[in-house]
């Protein structure tokens, strides 16, 4: 019990390196290099689709704004999400090329230099990990201008059908 108390902590961090084994990239196998690149794939397609259901969740609501500041906030979100869900095609693509050079790897391994690749899929890792932190983000704001949008409505409902 103690051992999976401390993996899940281990996955908590936002920094994916700080497993068990900090030299993970460096030390793994390129099969095992191969599973964790289609988790990241699998992940990203997932976040592909948050980002569009955020985007219709502010699309949804910005009709009924009525005051300009709301408007703004509301517009600056929706610039983020989509710059965010630019940089989660901008990653599937990285990853889909990773995948195809990962499988070249495995068929054969001389075919890249070895370091130069590991790098590459470190520096992937970090861009990911930096992509999950400003999705993260994007999502709790979206969450929260929606919320305010929604309790603004519902005073102006009341105000509205109270006169």
């Amino acid at each position: 019990m103690r051992k999976f108390e401390f993996n899940l902590r281990c996955f908590e961090m936002n920094d994916f390196r700080n497993r068990l084994n900090g030299n993970y990239i460096f030390n793994a196998n390129w099969k095992e290099l191969y599973v964790l690149t289609e988790y990241w794939k699998s992940d990203l397609l997932f976040y592909k689709d948050d980002l569009l259901f955020l985007d219709r969740l502010i699309d949804k609501h910005i009709l009924w704004i009525s005051k300009k500041e709301d408007y703004e906030a509301v517009r600056a979100i929706e610039n983020s999400v989509t710059k965010t869900n630019n940089i989660c095609t901008a990653l599937l693509k990285r990853v889909q090329k990773h995948l195809k050079h990962l499988a070249n790897l495995i068929e054969n391994p001389f075919v890249y230099d070895e370091q130069t690749f590991r790098n590459e899929h470190q520096q992937l890792e970090d861009d990911f990990t930096a992509f999950i932190k400003t999705y993260r983000a994007n999502k709790k704001e979206v969450f929260e201008i929606t919320k305010h949008l929604i309790e603004s409505d519902e005073l102006i409902r009341l105000l509205t059908h109270s006169s």
